[in-house]
């Protein structure tokens, strides 16, 4: 089975990564097979068992979660053209060459907020600005990578 993650790009260009073995571990940490060094991926963040018949995909307790087709799971049998989110970034699945149409996914239609009225000064103890969206492990060469997405 010749399995290919497809990731989607802001340009609207895409990027293929090959699972490398029958067993992948995606994460930021250095030794994953497949490292993504953005700090809102866990260092283990999830695994992809490859055998004869299917895909599987578990989240290994990140903090992040693991999203196939926008929910959240756990552990999940995949199959070609499911979309994987690991963090910020979201991944066609194809399988063997399977979907050949390879599109982002639709992004949900939003209407727009209702105004807020004025900001108030946040209590000491509000955490909410604190947490960069995405902040970059600037010690992993993947970086160049991911400097368009």
């Amino acid at each position: 089975m010749d399995v290919n993650l497809v990731l989607f790009k802001k340009d609207g260009s895409k990027k293929n990564f090959s699972l490398p073995s029958s067993i992948t571990i995606v994460g930021r940490r250095h030794d994953c097979d497949l490292c993504i060094p953005l700090m809102v991926v866990s260092r283990r963040h999830c695994q992809m068992s490859l055998n004869n018949e299917s895909l599987k995909i578990r989240d290994l307790e990140s903090h992040g979660g693991t999203f196939l087709n926008g929910n959240r799971i756990s552990e999940a049998t995949v199959q070609a053209g499911d979309y994987i989110t690991i963090g910020p970034l979201t991944f066609l699945l194809q399988i063997d060459g399977e979907p050949k149409n390879i599109v982002p996914p639709q992004q949900p239609k939003t209407t727009p907020a209702p105004k807020k009225p004025p900001a108030q000064k946040a209590p000491a103890n509000d955490l909410s600005g604190s947490f960069p969206e995405l902040e970059l492990d600037d010690s992993d060469s993947f970086l160049a990578e991911l400097e368009d997405i």
